[in-house]
């Protein structure tokens, strides 16, 4: 937020003006619809009554529901969003199954377990070792699926950090930040791909615009690797944690 500010700041971003409170009501009420669908997702995944895969099927139908109860879409847009997002999934599968390929290669050749050995092998301080696995990590992201780097380097990593006292809550917390900032950084960020398709626009001219959203998120990722407190406050506060 600090950095977005500083951006429309800078560069003179256009802010709409105050509204009445009449039109606050009416936009909030409006909105209950749509927010609701947080509302069926989240009950749903933790209900057990479907996977959070699912959820994104579940999101999509019930946003379908409420553009046709809105009247929002015909039958041509459908069609043009279809097409959409067919292409938009084509770019993302393409994605993943370079990504998939790459990591058969890096268990095939024992890369995995070279990394281990090399982390252990330059100094035995907490800091100095949770800082090389971040920077791996970040590294990892940019060339492969989130999916395939949690089931080849959780297995190496979690050893060593618990080693150290991490609670899983916390490397959990810190790999998975890790690898979302992989997801939208060059050379395989499927999120940045689906972005730059999404508003038409070259990747190099959104990478240049996201550095310093990316170097805050680098300083974030570090105060949840070295302050637990931050993964860990809310379970402890719920009771999840001993």
């Amino acid at each position: 937020m600090l950095v977005a500010f500083i951006y429309a700041k800078r560069h003179n971003y256009k802010v709409s003006g105050g509204q009445p409170l009449s039109v606050w009501i009416k936009t909030s009420f409006d909105a209950i619809p749509s927010l609701l669908m947080i509302v069926v997702v989240i009950g749903g995944i933790v209900g057990g009554v479907f996977t959070a895969t699912e959820a994104a099927g579940v999101s999509v139908l019930y946003c379908l529901l409420l553009s046709l109860c809105y009247r929002s879409i015909n039958l041509k847009s459908f069609i043009k969003i279809l097409v959409d997002s067919a292409i938009i999934s084509a770019v993302i599968l393409f994605l993943i199954s370079a990504s998939t390929a790459m990591s058969y290669v890096m268990v095939r050749t024992g890369i995995p377990g070279a990394i281990s050995k090399a982390i252990l092998s330059v100094s035995d301080n907490m800091i100095v070792i949770l800082l090389l696995i971040n920077v791996l990590l970040l590294v990892i992201g940019m060339f492969m699926d989130m999916t395939p780097a949690i089931l080849i380097f959780v297995p190496i990593f979690w050893p060593i950090v618990h080693s150290f006292g991490m609670t899983s809550i916390q490397f959990g917390t810190m790999l998975i930040y890790n690898l979302c900032i992989g997801a939208m950084t060059p050379p395989v960020g499927s999120v940045l791909f689906v972005g730059c398709g999404i508003t038409k626009l070259k990747i190099e001219q959104v990478s240049k615009m996201l550095l310093p959203y990316f170097l805050m998120l680098i300083m974030i990722l570090l105060l949840i690797t070295y302050i637990p407190s931050l993964s860990e406050a809310l379970p402890r506060a719920l009771g999840l944690m001993g």
